[in-house]
């Protein structure tokens, strides 16, 4: 009798063990995830400032260049439009998107001045265009620090036994990567 007593209170013992093993790597997992996502909000955080940065700059820019050219309206037109629309979208995707319309509309705007050498040689362009490049800079640093966040984020996820915590959390795959837009993938054409 007493080895058998023994012998059941080293199994319930032994499962006791194994349950404390799973049950802290359920919550180490968890905490982790939830780091990890947090890190992945907060790289998006930088990128939406940089973004607002270059919202507010815009409009500068484009008061400038209006002064040269009266009439392009439809520029800036498509311009406002699309500030206006990244200034209005709410979460990662659609400010993703509202971005690239962004590019679309601005990179009209680049392209045309090209045509007023005159706009070219004022000095507030030329600031305005630097502080905007430094910006495009920030921009293009935050939103490979997001990226890496997302990819850290969903790597951890998609690990075993990661992945059986994760589906029993909650906690989904991220496929908010910030890529460049279409309009990045053409080259600007230089007229000499």
């Amino acid at each position: 009798m007493r080895r058998g007593l023994w012998i059941v209170l080293g199994i319930v013992g032994v499962l006791a063990l194994v349950v404390l093993m799973i049950g802290g790597s359920y919550i180490s997992a968890r905490n982790q995830m939830v780091a990890k996502d947090q890190a992945v909000k907060s790289a998006w955080s930088e990128v939406d400032v940089q973004l607002q940065r270059r919202a507010d700059l815009i409009p500068n820019l484009v008061s400038t260049v209006k002064g040269f050219t009266k009439e392009e309206s439809t520029v800036f037109g498509d311009i406002a439009n699309a500030r206006a629309g990244l200034l209005n979208a709410q979460g990662p995707e659609a400010k993703i998107k509202a971005n690239g319309t962004l590019d679309s509309a601005f990179g009209r705007l680049l392209a045309l001045t090209e045509n007023y050498p005159q706009l070219r040689s004022s000095d507030q362009f030329m600031r305005l265009q630097d502080e905007l490049s430094g910006t495009e800079n920030r921009i293009s640093v935050a939103r490979r620090r997001y990226n890496l966040a997302i990819q850290d984020y969903n790597t951890f996820l998609l690990q075993f036994p990661n992945n059986i915590w994760a589906s029993l959390s909650g906690f989904k795959e991220n496929t908010a990567y910030f890529n460049a837009s279409p309009v990045a993938e053409n080259a600007p054409k230089v007229n000499f």
